[in-house]
């Protein structure tokens, strides 16, 4: 850290001090601010018998699964979005690559949203209709039903969820932490809110002045924020409106080499272990420009992995 008031810090500083074995982490994103960054570098150190949760699980969590980074999965669909399945994923649910399956615990979207605001709110469960008419309830014990006491109505309830570790990607935030982000944003603040602790990836730092210029931006206070890392192109594959698009070809060409476990750990060698921070991946990507923040990824991408 600079001073007392500065948060900002490194990637591996930041995962090093706030990610611990075991612990329930989240990286939040709905398509849109997804952090590639943090999750490479808890691969990179090795973190083991960690809770992931998020509404949405894609090619990050199928990296850190495939790793070996992951006992459990809490999760409302997983899947390579517009593509197809996380192969490293439903090879671990199936048991077919370690002794230990993977154990995972599903909710609908909604539920996930709500358990993630009763843990913001420091309520014990939250109520919700949605799971009238479906089997999830008996798949999960942990989705129960109460008593409405104003109407006798029986509501579906779920349990208050609260991270170790909530990791949320921004367009920018300021030295103490307040966070801005726009574009497609999905309950990255109810997340932050539910967490012990709270790692912001920025795109760019930018001073108070800023922050207090355009108010309705700050999704994230300061007065929870853990550690500020700024990390242009953290995101990557996924996007950061204003800064780069989102790298389809990637997407696509993940469903080839998550299918095959000798090509995903090439992956991983070469491009998470393989490298030590951002910015040596990103020479190594030949599809990203940083000529211009708003350059839209180069079509037709060869991934020889």
């Amino acid at each position: 850290m600079t001073d007392d008031a500065s948060k900002v810090t490194s990637m591996r500083d930041a995962i090093a001090r706030f990610v611990h074995d075991g612990d329930t982490v989240v990286i939040e994103g709905f398509t849109h601010l997804i952090c590639f960054a943090a999750g490479h570098e808890i691969i990179r150190q090795g973190r083991r018998d960690l809770t992931l949760a998020r509404l949405t699980p894609d090619l990050i969590y199928d990296q850190m699964i495939a790793a070996g980074c992951a006992r459990k999965l809490v999760f409302s669909w997983a899947g390579n979005p517009g593509v197809g399945s996380l192969h490293a994923f439903r090879r671990a649910i199936e048991g077919r690559e370690t002794e230990r399956r993977l154990e995972i615990e599903e909710y609908s979207h909604f539920g996930m949203v709500a358990r993630f605001s009763a843990g913001a709110a420091r309520l014990p469960f939250w109520p919700l209709r949605n799971y009238m008419g479906t089997d999830l309830a008996k798949a999960n014990p942990r989705i129960k039903t109460v008593a409405c006491p104003y109407t006798g109505e029986a509501l579906a309830t779920v349990p208050a969820l609260n991270p170790g570790v909530t990791i949320v990607h921004a367009q920018r935030a300021d030295a103490a932490g307040n966070t801005q982000m726009w574009g497609l944003v999905g309950v990255q603040k109810e997340a932050a809110f539910a967490s012990e602790r709270v790692i912001v990836v920025a795109e760019e730092l930018v001073d108070e002045e800023v922050i207090r210029s355009d108010p309705n931006r700050t999704v994230i206070p300061s007065m929870i924020v853990s550690a500020v890392v700024v990390e242009p192109w953290g995101a990557h594959p996924s996007y950061a409106q204003g800064y780069y698009d989102r790298d389809n070809d990637f997407y696509v060409a993940w469903e080839s080499i998550s299918r095959d476990p000798s090509r995903l750990q090439r992956y991983l060698d070469e491009f998470v272990h393989g490298v030590p921070d951002r910015a040596a991946y990103l020479e190594k990507q030949p599809q990203v420009t940083r000529l211009k923040a708003k350059e839209r990824f180069s079509a037709g991408v060869n991934y020889g992995f």
